[in-house]
């Protein structure tokens, strides 16, 4: 993974949330494991960053060994003025179309149809369409009773978007699901604007389409654009995360794109990953400490 380093550097370790990995015990192995490293800076028991002069590439492979997760964060302009994120494994735990596929007693196919599209191995539009062509004839309340009863925040969700509002950050939801489930998640933690895909729907019933155009890669990185100019910001002033292919053109145009618990594919071509921490873990990265955090 590439990343680019300027004269202001942090590294910054995230593990996983409420772990308390962090400890003065570890924090002094660590020292003592690499003495070439500043002392410590917690951010909280689950996050520290160091303060250094530039990228010290030798540390990559050692550090990587360690249950955290390891980014070189570029000290200028590190706190954003606007949020794009993914919707599904993203800011919910879920991929709506699969946990549908339960209802119609078709998840072995379409969890692999969305997985192999995820990795990047199906393109997103012809693997969205026949995915949704399955759902034909399904109840609109089916979309109601699993966002009742199935759709789960991932965890950090809300502190995220409290703590980036009450900076007067932008929050916006560009996801290449479906707006009955965005429309809701958006309303119930904040985020300013959503953009996404949309359902055909007849009488009431899906009609095994959707919505044309389709939003995928190439629309995820043309809205946090234009979004981005209608506000006098540019991509620099952008956090974009994701887990997903569908999410890479965006994630790499972003100033700061963090590859989200996301498919090995994508986390190899993102500048920034996040595999163990939470959602707060995008806050971390930013520089902000769990006594800044916001909750909703």
């Amino acid at each position: 993974m590439t990343q680019q380093i300027n004269e202001a550097t942090f590294l910054v370790l995230t593990a996983a949330p409420q772990s308390g990995y962090f400890t003065p015990a570890r924090l002094s192995e660590l020292a003592t494991q690499f003495p070439d490293l500043p002392a410590a800076k917690s951010l909280s028991q689950d996050a520290v960053e160091f303060a250094l002069q530039s990228h010290n590439s030798e540390l990559a492979a050692p550090l990587a060994e360690f249950p955290f997760d390891v980014n070189w964060v570029d000290g200028a302009n590190r706190r954003k003025k606007m949020l794009i994120a993914d919707l599904e494994s993203t800011i919910i735990e879920q991929e709506c179309l699969d946990e549908l596929a339960v209802v119609i007693d078709k998840q072995a196919v379409m969890v692999d149809i969305t997985t192999r599209a995820m990795r990047g191995e199906l393109d997103f539009e012809p693997a969205l369409k026949e995915r949704v062509a399955m759902l034909k004839g399904l109840p609109e309340s089916a979309l109601q009773d699993l966002y009742d009863t199935g759709i789960t925040l991932m965890p950090g969700a809300q502190t995220l978007l409290a703590t980036l509002r009450a900076q007067d950050v932008f929050c916006g939801l560009v996801s290449g699901g479906f707006a009955f489930f965005a429309d809701r998640i958006a309303q119930r933690i904040g985020f300013h604007r959503f953009q996404c895909n949309d359902l055909n729907l007849t009488d009431g019933v899906l009609d095994g389409t959707v919505v044309e155009p389709i939003l995928g890669r190439a629309a995820k990185a043309e809205i946090l654009t234009a979004w981005a100019q209608e506000l006098g910001l540019t991509p620099d002033d952008v956090l974009a995360t994701g887990d997903g292919s569908n999410d890479l053109a965006m994630l790499k145009i972003a100033g700061m794109g963090v590859a989200f618990r996301a498919k090995p594919a994508v986390a190899e071509a993102a500048q920034y990953t996040l595999q163990h921490a939470d959602l707060t873990g995008l806050l971390y990265l930013q520089g902000y400490s769990e006594s800044q955090f916001q909750t909703a």
